[in-house]
């Protein structure tokens, strides 16, 4: 062969291999215990996101010939740094080695940012695929707030959109909406815990009475409207609370102990460990407190246990128990004369609210190929929701007007009105099962998965007269046989869905996943309502029975896409059919304040999402969207011809907008050598917009949606020094609308539950000081400039009218890690 020749053959031979890509696997493993570590991403230079190991502590990527330094992270251990110049398929064990010296607290920060710094989910996790999706990540290692109350503002500062009611019940309760969503108890939500339902029924009452503490978590998973094809059919999307996970050492205790204004306690404290195969976590959370109301003060108790074993690196086994109850005073709502002269006034002594929650889930994961998984979820619900109070007087039918006129105190302690008294049971169980796997299609890898689950739901509820005391007394008065509230149901509701999708990775820059998920939904009422004679001519009044059945069989479809050409930039879109089904509150509560359409009936309708999000380096990251959501027979109140509030389903909204969330991490910019340093600025912004289209009922079309603020801002900057961790946030919601007819705000209102809600705006600082690796101090003031505001106007519970939100407030918490 001529010299010529040569020389060519060799060019062409290092063309051919730089081009080829090797499959290489990557098992890691912890250097003491040579236990698999799961988790361990990987990365080639600086920014280009190889993968993360399995359960197995094996990842599996295709890598060239170029010469490549892999990092490897895993949060507790030192990184790992190496260089490879792959020439063919090759099998590499790796071993990391847990970290032994004590980190301040910005270094902790820092490395934790590197290993769980994502703020979107991947394309596949675990039995899960999020390609093509708006999701976002909240990971509470790095959240600087207040935990002990799960302020919902501070938790959900880098979710954008979202709209949330601000309680005073030291975060008993979570409720958020999003783009023109009800917040109320998170109810457009499927809301879960471990991915299992945590909700009282995923279709008749959505609402979530049980959230898990702030403190117990580890991540917070988002995901919008397109999330109906995997998790359920809501608008809203999925929220999936993570529990923290077992401590690699045997034992690991934690005691958190907080401290507030308006003699608010709280304790949070955890055991965790592993030995051998097996693991466990476990946490007991209490809280107490006055409020800032009178008639406010509350308590509760919240027990968790998560049990783990391990049979092989294929098959885990683990069972989790959540408890929950608390009792809570209800301060009732104000009108806007009463909020303006002062909102923390109370006029109603006598509602209070009790919940117990109990949960159980069972989960299999088995790993049955290295290319296939599976995932079986059996769960179930055990729990009760009571609120006993005086509203009103029930025989005097006066809409939107809260009278408590003539119920006075007798001399043996009781009143003259019952109390109104509404008891919901719920029991229901239910099956989840995921298969994922993956197969390659020329030079790209394409993932599918399949799913179904089971549901049913024995649920009861039932209205009538409760005691004429003061106290907590949720028992029935048997002998109020002409109580006009009454009615008493059965729901013995039935769900079966089957759900998939498919990755087609055209090529390595570009994905197309399309989904699908089937529904059939049996829901059935089985019971009575009392019919009262309110024009008090001598009508008997008397009982009626009420049963019906109602079957749906449908299908909902979605289509994500995704081109990613570099690691730096991606863009996304994706559309995806919903439905909500017409929930049992809506159909037979009697309430004062309104009265419910008998024509009531599912909401339909889609979400679609376009964006573009990435990372610049470890400087700069960003997620800008714009969407849109389509709302078929929406659910809401109008006036009728009576000049009563009707609940029905007011017609076709319209909602778009565009959310953003920019990070600057300035610190990496300007003082990238300062390793005690974090600086670090964000902006959440999300402007809304919406009209309803269409509707049968006068002066709705052409009108706004309610619960909708134009601007939506939520900014801040943190600031860490060794073992000083600062957050100061800012946060701002423009006015918004809380009923169809879109009435204005009036401070001489005097009917509590019509009218917009102003602007208002919020300041929170926050501080954390890391003493040693045992001890920590945190502390902080929520509403900073004591603005006085409300985010709510209830029509039912804890009162019809304005819920005032809490004005400044302080806390200190001390935690102690053995």
């Amino acid at each position: 062969m001529k010299l010529k020749d040569f020389r060519l053959f060799v060019v062409m031979l290092f063309l051919f291999q730089a081009g080829f890509a090797y499959q290489i696997t990557f098992k890691i493993l912890d250097k003491n215990t040579q236990q698999p570590l799961v988790g361990v991403q990987v990365v080639a230079g600086k920014t280009a996101y190889i993968g993360i190991t399995n359960q197995k502590g094996i990842l599996e990527a295709e890598l060239d010939h170029q010469t490549k330094e892999l990092t490897f992270f895993y949060f507790g251990y030192e990184v790992l740094k190496k260089k490879y110049s792959f020439i063919q398929n090759e099998n590499i064990t790796l071993y990391l080695t847990p970290l032994q010296q004590e980190l301040s607290a910005v270094v902790l920060n820092t490395k934790k940012r590197e290993n769980y710094g994502l703020t979107t989910l991947k394309p596949v996790e675990g039995t899960h695929i999020y390609a093509g999706k708006k999701t976002e990540v909240i990971n509470l290692d790095l959240v600087v707030g207040n935990k002990a109350s799960n302020n919902p503002r501070q938790i959900f500062a880098k979710v954008a959109g979202l709209n949330i009611y601000d309680s005073n019940d030291g975060g008993l309760q979570l409720n958020i909406g999003g783009r023109g969503l009800d917040p109320n108890r998170t109810a457009n939500f499927n809301t879960r815990q471990n991915d299992y339902d945590i909700s009282a029924d995923v279709l008749g009452y959505p609402e979530s009475y049980y959230t898990p503490p702030t403190e117990a978590l580890e991540r917070i998973q988002v995901i919008r409207g397109a999330a109906s094809l995997q998790y359920g059919t809501q608008f809203g999307g999925l929220i999936n609370f993570i529990t923290k996970q077992p401590s690699k050492k045997t034992v690991l205790f934690v005691t958190r102990n907080t401290v507030g204004s308006f003699n608010t306690y709280t304790n949070f404290t955890s055991l965790s460990g592993t030995l051998g195969k097996f693991n466990y976590y476990t946490y007991y959370n209490g809280k107490k407190g006055d409020g800032f109301r009178p008639n406010s003060d509350y308590k509760s108790n919240n027990f968790f246990t998560h049990l783990g074993y391990d049979f092989s690196d294929d098959t885990k086994l683990s069972f989790e128990l959540s408890s929950f109850n608390y009792l809570a005073h209800q301060p009732g709502g104000l009108s806007d004369v009463q909020f303006l002269e002062d909102p923390s006034q109370s006029y109603l002594k006598r509602n209070w609210f009790g919940v117990d929650w109990k949960l159980y889930n069972l989960k299999l994961e088995h790993q049955l190929t290295d290319i296939s998984k599976l995932t079986v979820s059996v769960f179930a619900l055990d729990a009760y929701r009571k609120a006993v109070g005086f509203r009103g007087n029930p025989t005097i039918q006066k809409p939107n007007l809260f009278n408590v006129d003539g119920d006075e105190q007798n001399s043996d302690g009781t009143y003259t009105f019952y109390r109104d008294l509404i008891v919901g049971d719920f029991r229901n169980y239910g099956s989840e099962i995921r298969f994922l796997s993956s197969y390659k299609f020329g030079k790209t890898r394409n993932y599918y998965l399949l799913g179904g689950k089971l549901y049913k739901a024995s649920n009861s509820q039932r209205q009538g007269a409760g005691s004429k005391g003061i106290d907590a007394d949720f028992s029935f008065d048997e002998s109020a046989e002409q109580y006009p509230n009454q009615n008493e149901f059965k729901y013995p509701n039935f769900n079966t869905s089957l759900f998939g999708e498919h990755i087609f990775n055209i090529n390595k820059h570009f994905s197309i996943t399309p989904g699908f998920r089937f529904e059939h939904i049996k829901t059935q009422s089985e019971g009575t309502y009392y019919v009262y004679d309110y024009a008090g001519n001598g009508a008997q009044s008397y009982s009626e029975d009420d049963n019906n059945l109602f079957v749906r069989n449908f299908v909902l479809l979605g289509l994500g896409l995704s081109y990613k050409p570099k690691s730096s930039f991606e863009l996304y879109a994706n559309a995806s059919q919903n439905y909500r089904s017409v929930t049992f509150s809506d159909i037979r509560t009697v309430n004062p304040t309104f009265i419910i359409d008998p024509n009531i009936t599912d909401e339909t309708g889609f979400t679609a999402d376009l964006g573009v999000r990435g990372k610049s380096k470890k400087t700069f990251s960003y997620d800008v969207s714009a969407f849109t959501l389509v709302y078929g027979n929406r659910i809401g109140q109008v006036l009728n011809n009576r000049a009563q509030w009707v609940r029905k389903n007011i017609g076709t909204a319209f909602i778009y907008g565009l959310e953003s969330l920019l990070q600057w991490n300035i610190k990496e910019t300007y003082f990238k050598e300062n390793d005690d340093l974090i600086f670090d600025i964000y902006s959440n912004i999300a402007l809304t917009k919406s009209v309803y289209l269409e509707s049968e009922d006068a002066n709705v079309a052409g009108n706004e949606v309610e619960f909708i603020p134009f601007m939506n801002l939520k900014t801040g900057a943190s600031f860490g020094w060794k073992n000083l961790l600062t957050s100061v946030q800012y946060t701002y919601i423009s006015e918004q609308y809380t009923d169809v007819t879109n009435s204005a705000y009036n401070p001489n209102n005097d009917t509590n539950t019509i009218g917009a809600i102003p602007s208002y705006d919020i300041l929170d600082v926050s501080l954390s000081y890391k003493f040693n690796k045992n001890f920590k101090l945190e502390g902080g003031i929520n509403n900073l400039l004591d603005n006085s505001y409300f985010t709510r106007r209830a029509t039912g519970y804890p009162g019809p009218g304005i819920i005032p939100a809490e004005p400044r407030y302080y806390y200190v918490t001390l935690e102690i890690k053995i």
